[in-house]
C-alpha cells in the first residue's frame, strides 16, 4: 500500500493564496485556501493507503479529517520541504499539494507493483506538478530542482528518468493560483466544498 502526503500550509489570511487578492480579500483567499485544502483531503481519506501524512506549516484546525498523521515541514526551500516529506517514509509514497481541489481518489490510487513503474508525476498546467510519486522515496531526487518556474515539471521528470526510473504520467490538473484558475477549477468540480465556497463569495460580492 501506498502512503499518501499532502504538503499544505495553514490557511491563515495573508499566507496563502496570496495571487488571489486581488479580486479577493486575504480573508476570502484564506477561506478558499481553507476549502481546497478540505477536498483534498477529503479525497486523501477516500483513497486506499497505507498511512496518510500531512505535512504542515502551521497548526492543524477543524478542517483536518480523522486519520492523518501531521508532521511539522522543515526549513528551507520547496524543493527541500519536498525531500523531507518523502524521507521519513519507508516505502511507496504519493505527494501532492492542496492547490487542485479538483482531485480524486481515483486519481490517487496508484500500484507501482501492478503497473511496472518507478515513479508517476502528474504535471500541472502552469508548469509545475501536482503530484510526485515515488515507489522508493529518495530525497536527493527532488533536492536542487527548481520550483515554482515554468519548466519546474519537466526538470522533475528528468531527473526522475536520468535517474533510471520508469515514470508513469498521471493527468495534467490546473492549480487553484489566480481567481481565473479558481473559476475553472471549480467548473470541474461543482460539487466540492472549493465551487461551495467560491459561489458563496461571488454572491456576498454582488451584492
Amino acid at each position: 500500500m501506498t502512503t499518501l502526503l499532502v504538503i499544505a500550509k495553514e490557511p491563515r489570511p495573508g499566507r496563502v493564496k496570496t495571487r488571489l487578492t486581488p479580486p479577493f480579500t486575504p480573508e476570502e483567499a484564506a477561506v478558499l485556501a481553507e476549502a481546497a485544502l478540505t477536498d483534498t483531503l477529503r479525497a486523501v481519506a477516500a483513497a486506499p493507503a497505507r498511512r496518510r501524512i500531512l505535512v504542515l506549516d502551521g497548526t492543524a484546525g477543524s478542517w483536518l479529517p480523522p486519520g492523518f498523521d501531521v508532521v511539522p515541514q522543515c526549513a528551507g526551500g520547496l524543493d527541500e520541504r519536498l525531500a523531507a516529506a518523502f524521507a521519513g517514509c519507508d516505502g511507496p509514497a504519493l505527494l501532492i499539494g492542496m492547490d487542485t481541489p479538483q482531485v480524486t481518489p481515483e486519481l490517487l490510487t496508484v500500484d507501482f507493483d501492478g503497473y511496472g513503474y518507478d515513479a508517476c508525476l502528474g504535471p500541472a498546467e502552469d508548469g509545475g506538478f501536482w503530484a510526485l510519486g515515488l515507489a522508493e522515496p529518495d530525497p536527493e531526487l527532488l533536492r536542487g530542482v527548481p520550483m515554482s518556474t515554468p519548466v519546474t515539471g519537466a526538470v522533475q521528470r528528468a531527473r526522475l528518468v536520468d535517474a533510471g526510473l520508469r515514470v508513469r504520467d498521471l493527468p495534467r490538473l490546473r492549480d487553484v493560483d489566480t481567481a481565473a484558475d479558481a473559476e475553472a477549477v471549480a467548473a470541474l468540480a461543482p460539487h466540492g466544498h472549493f465551487a461551495a465556497e467560491l459561489n458563496r463569495l461571488r454572491a456576498v460580492g454582488s451584492r
